[in-house]
């Protein structure tokens, strides 16, 4: 039986597969936090998988604070570039495959049209860079390795934009949400089950990937959408990105396009109003 180890279990993604994982009869799961796996640390990484003797790892760490990271680029870096570095060399150590979630946020949103896995990145913030710093280390350390570029994703766990927007909602009458900021809300739930569907592939394809859901919103829409589904009234307000002013510059333009995930692994992937 393939195991699977995962790290980051208790954040958004983690809790999300460990949803998913009772569909998975074939694969044995170990989740582990940060307690049980501190990936910032070579010395814990190397106990948990000596323990475990993982095939494959889905590391679903990560430092997500996008506009705290501008202040803290030192923590940021740690477990977005320096944690995917000694994740790569344990998954090396022990021949084991690794599935490593990055961002939207690598690209500064210029293109004006769906960004490809060739694309040329060119992270704003800190927050970017070091996912894409991470990248990199996972490249240059280890020839298993799948990295999936995701964005925007929410679920029912976690911290994410649903969630603040209903918590919001329940607080006050109206909202303010941007409006020129362009991309594709991914559901957690759905990137958990894409994952383990490569896993099951049994495919060598190894290499960078693009996944959202299908579909292109923006804040102010996909906010809409959120409380329409909901059923939850509220007055909405849309703003340009300059009337909310944030540490951390984001991309104005961050559509993946999927059409190599979808075609090496034979996916048909969820709308983004239908994820909902």
């Amino acid at each position: 039986m393939k195991k699977v180890l995962i790290t980051g279990a208790n954040g958004q993604l983690g809790q999300a597969l460990k949803k998913a994982a009772v569909n998975y009869a074939g694969l044995e799961f170990y989740f582990a936090g940060s307690a049980d796996a501190d990936i910032t640390s070579a010395e814990s990484l190397a106990a948990v998988f000596n323990k475990v003797q993982p095939h494959f790892c889905i590391n679903a760490a990560a430092y997500t604070a996008v506009d705290k990271a501008e202040n803290e680029p030192g923590a940021a870096y740690a477990v977005n570039a320096l944690g995917a570095k000694n994740l790569a060399q344990a998954c090396k150590k022990h021949s084991t495959v690794l599935l490593h979630i990055s961002t939207d946020f690598v690209f500064d949103g210029t293109k004006g049209s769906p960004y490809t896995e060739e694309d040329t990145t060119a992270p704003l913030g800190v927050y970017g860079k070091t996912k894409l710093e991470g990248e990199h280390e996972v490249i240059k350390n280890l020839d298993t390795y799948y990295i999936i570029r995701t964005s925007w994703v929410y679920s029912e766990f976690g911290n994410n934009f649903m969630k603040t927007m209903l918590r919001l909602a329940a607080e006050r009458d109206s909202l303010n949400v941007v409006n020129d900021q362009h991309g594709t809300p991914t559901n957690a739930n759905d990137l958990a089950e894409v994952l383990l569907t490569i896993i099951e592939s049994n495919k060598k394809a190894y290499g960078i990937y693009n996944y959202s859901n299908e579909g292109e919103t923006t804040w102010y829409d996909f906010a809409l959408k959120i409380f329409e589904v909901n059923n939850v009234s509220i007055h909405l307000q849309p703003i340009p990105t300059t009337a909310y002013p944030t540490p951390a510059q984001r991309p104005g333009y961050s559509v993946l396009d999927k059409t190599k995930i979808k075609e090496v692994f034979n996916l048909r992937i969820t709308n983004w109003q239908e994820a909902i």
